[in-house]
């Protein structure tokens, strides 16, 4: 397996109420799902206030580190929108009134009758030089420059936009998984599972604890991008697992003789 089959992606989440609490970020989870399908590995997220040297400072970090970045946030009409200015900063190029952006949105507000005042029109801002990404369900338009993907937080065009985003995306190798009940704790399981996962660097292997009336239990997730590899080391796993049943047993037996 080589680094060339694999696509990293961060996602740089940007706004006030999101760390206040006042807002519930939906777009996170819905952009590590469709980045999955996609063959993307999501590596890292960050949320950051509406403050331009925060947001340029993270955006920075990010595209410098990761093939694709994402953001939420921040491009709509009032003064706090500050995303449009931020991402230009960290680009080094003007933020200015994109000409076709200013005409969707003319045309979309005059057919509803409503003023395109100066606040809408800030909506049609962006870096000099990006492009745009189509807005199905309120025209004002996101925006791509360089590797940085900046759409709306509102989560149904967030995800339109997503939609129109990725069949342009170089994509990667997609990440196989496989689930396997455990009727052990992580306490048990996790000295023989961590031996097993330090032998096979190419996989991830993920334990989640259960806890059902008066018994833990786990869901252990084998991930990998070959099949093979897969099935291999979930072999391993139900072969720790059915060590450690036989060893109970034993334990049970030589405690009643």
């Amino acid at each position: 397996m080589t680094n060339e089959t694999i696509v990293t992606a961060a996602m740089l989440a940007i706004g006030d109420e999101l760390l206040s609490g006042r807002t519930k970020d939906r777009n996170i989870g819905h952009l590590a799902d469709i980045l999955l399908l996609a063959g993307i590995d999501l590596k890292e997220v960050r949320i950051v206030a509406d403050d331009e040297d925060a947001i340029v400072s993270a955006l920075n970090a990010l595209r410098g580190t990761y093939d694709y970045v994402f953001t939420s946030g921040g491009i709509g009409p009032t003064h706090d929108d500050i995303t449009a200015d931020a991402i230009a900063k960290a680009f080094g190029v003007p933020c200015e009134h994109d000409a076709e952006a200013m005409r969707l949105m003319a045309e979309m507000y005059a057919k509803r009758e409503m003023e395109f005042t100066e606040a809408r029109q800030r909506m049609a801002r962006m870096p000099v030089g990006s492009k745009h990404i189509a807005n199905p369900v309120s025209t004002a338009p996101g925006f791509n420059i360089g590797n940085v993907y900046v759409m709306a937080g509102v989560p149904q065009v967030f995800q339109a936009m997503l939609d129109n985003v990725i069949p342009t995306l170089r994509t990667g190798v997609r990440m196989l998984s496989t689930a396997i009940a455990c009727p052990y704790g992580e306490g048990e399981i996790g000295t023989p599972l961590g031996i097993i996962q330090k032998a096979h660097p190419d996989t991830s292997i993920g334990s989640y604890p259960r806890y059902v009336g008066q018994s833990f239990s786990t869901e252990i997730v084998v991930r990998a991008r070959s099949a093979e590899l897969v099935e291999n080391v979930a072999a391993e796993v139900r072969a720790m697992i059915e060590a450690i049943r036989q060893s109970k047993a034993k334990d049970n037996q030589s405690a009643q003789a």
